[in-house]
């Protein structure tokens, strides 16, 4: 039989000896590190550590490891998370009518490239309800009318809430899903949902934001994905790219490599995410590669 592996996570104020006690607690207990890595920020005054463990053969049970790291957490003041490093998260994707990031994660997950189960895609429009008959995922159709008044959102809100707690889910991605969410459901969210955006934002905000940007001459197009908030786009950074464009493209050739762009880098901060690489710190985030 195979090891069981685990995923510890934990931030806390800096302080002399963390890694030694949290080392020295693994190693007491049976356990053998396979990857760890760690960050100090001296802005914040804050320590970030990840370890990826495996228990060996005598060492002590599930529930007395995690007892035993919660009282040396105690000590310590840790903000902490240990994860079986083998379950697959539940992710639930968010589209409305442009689909490529839906597509990018789909071939993805059914190609083993991200490890993770999709129990339920929902969105505001019917295109894509064959896609996802395609991958045999549920598919969710809320509509919400434009210019709904706020008992509507608020009812299809609510639905999106029940089919998380249903399908007991881990990470929304909004997908290209094209409706701002209200204050209760960043709530909901906070620290579980993921968004892309090109980078233009703010420059180029509303409507053909590529035709924007052509009028413009960019010479960079880009894409973030981060976490959502209740501030419109502004949530903590997971990660963003970019690629070079010149005068001789136009809209249409800038909108073909945008949306490239923003496929491979939100599959980057889901797979972070499910791999647990990522701690929030403050308005920004620490990505552990």
């Amino acid at each position: 039989m195979t090891h069981p592996e685990y995923i510890l996570t934990l931030s806390c104020l800096d302080q002399r000896g963390i890694v030694h006690r949290v080392s020295g607690f693994l190693a007491d207990h049976g356990c053998n590190i396979i990857d760890s890595a760690q960050f100090g920020d001296g802005a914040s005054k804050l320590f970030f550590m990840r370890v990826h463990f495996a228990l060996e053969d005598g060492g002590i049970g599930d529930a007395l490891l995690r007892a035993d790291f919660a009282a040396l957490a105690a000590t310590m003041a840790l903000n902490w998370e240990l994860r079986d490093a083998r379950a697959k998260p539940r992710v639930m994707l968010m589209v409305s009518k442009i689909g490529h990031c839906l597509n990018d994660l789909l071939f993805r997950y059914k190609s083993g490239l991200l490890p993770v189960e999709i129990p339920a895609i929902v969105s505001n429009h019917m295109d894509f309800y064959q896609l996802a008959a395609s991958y045999n995922i549920p598919f969710h159709h809320l509509p919400l009318a434009a210019g709904a008044p706020p008992e509507a959102k608020r009812a299809q809100e609510a639905k999106v809430i029940e089919l998380m707690q249903t399908h007991q889910i881990d990470l929304v991605v909004l997908a290209r899903y094209m409706q701002i969410l209200s204050p209760e459901l960043c709530a909901a969210l906070k620290g579980k949902a993921i968004n892309i955006h090109h980078s233009f934002l703010p420059s180029f905000k509303g409507a053909k934001p590529y035709a924007q940007a052509h009028h413009r001459g960019v010479k960079l197009i880009g894409a973030t994905a981060h976490f959502v908030t209740g501030d419109l786009d502004e949530g903590p950074i997971i990660e963003q790219d970019v690629e070079r464009v010149d005068h001789a493209m136009d809209a249409e050739t800038l909108s073909a490599i945008g949306r490239d762009v923003e496929c491979v880098v939100l599959a980057r901060a889901v797979k972070w995410f499910v791999e647990h690489r990522i701690l929030q710190n403050g308005d920004k985030t620490v990505v552990f590669k």
